[in-house]
């Protein structure tokens, strides 16, 4: 009975979606037909058309290679150094007291105004890019992981001393469990910063990526083209939140997760 309820409850989702779908290509259709907005946001049939077209001559797949290893990069990088540095904000009030006001101070720095420093520090190479997404990943899940520390329940704690349970044990066997569902959330949160981050990244003069794409075909008036890459980029965040969502399924299986 459950299976089959889960069942319907997925085919009811894919079709809201499918019609979710529709009704955007519908009214994405209807505003393009507008004379004095057709020009710059363009119908549905031009963009697959460009998507086609570049998707067949091998340019697209390029760009979205190049994207993604930055997007990885600067992601995994974000999210290794993120975990130890919540955690001790979250378990140590020193380190927190000390620390705590930088973590704020640098949330508010857009990436884009890193980018000047970044150049004059590592040039106009992959590992340029790979920074600016460090940084906003960085920043985006420490806060969110920290939280999640921060936030566990207090008689959690009081029961595990109750067994006589060291501070090392309790961080093991109570803090880490309880927080993997901020982790979860710190993922899908820095993967989309990773993603928005992605075209300020490849302002420090890359010469291909999803980024520079938009750029250059915005500085040609290809329209098309530029809608063509921001669809894509929405298409590989979702897919990325997706995995990430499976992957909550498993690991939280204890909690009643929508």
């Amino acid at each position: 009975m459950k299976e089959l309820r889960l069942r319907h409850k997925g085919i009811y989702h894919t079709v809201c979606l499918l019609i979710s779908i529709t009704a955007a290509l519908i009214v994405w259709t209807a505003v393009s037909a507008i004379p004095d907005i057709g020009s710059v946001f363009v119908s549905p049939v031009k963009v697959w058309n460009a998507l086609v077209e570049n998707i067949s001559s091998g340019y697209l797949w390029i760009q979205v290679r190049d994207s993604l290893i930055r997007v990885i990069g600067g992601f995994l990088l974000g999210f290794i150094c993120s975990i130890p540095v919540a955690f001790l904000l979250g378990w140590y009030e020193g380190f927190r007291v000390i620390v705590e006001p930088w973590i704020q101070f640098l949330r508010t720095i857009p990436p884009i105004a890193l980018i000047p420093i970044v150049i004059a520090t590592f040039g106009i190479g992959t590992s340029a890019k790979v920074a600016i997404i460090f940084f906003a990943v960085f920043l985006t899940m420490v806060v969110t992981i920290y939280q999640g520390v921060k936030n566990v329940d207090v008689t959690l704690i009081k029961a595990a001393r109750v067994f006589d349970a060291n501070d090392a044990q309790i961080f093991i066997n109570v803090v880490v469990p309880a927080s993997i569902p901020y982790i979860l959330t710190g993922v899908r949160l820095g993967l989309a910063s990773a993603l928005t981050t992605l075209v300020a990244a490849e302002l420090t003069g890359a010469a291909t990526g999803l980024g520079t794409m938009i750029q250059q075909a915005g500085m040609y008036f290809k329209m098309d083209v530029v809608l063509m890459g921001i669809v894509v980029i929405g298409i590989i965040g979702f897919i990325f939140d997706k995995i990430v969502l499976f992957m909550e399924k498993k690991l939280t299986s204890w909690q009643e997760v929508k």
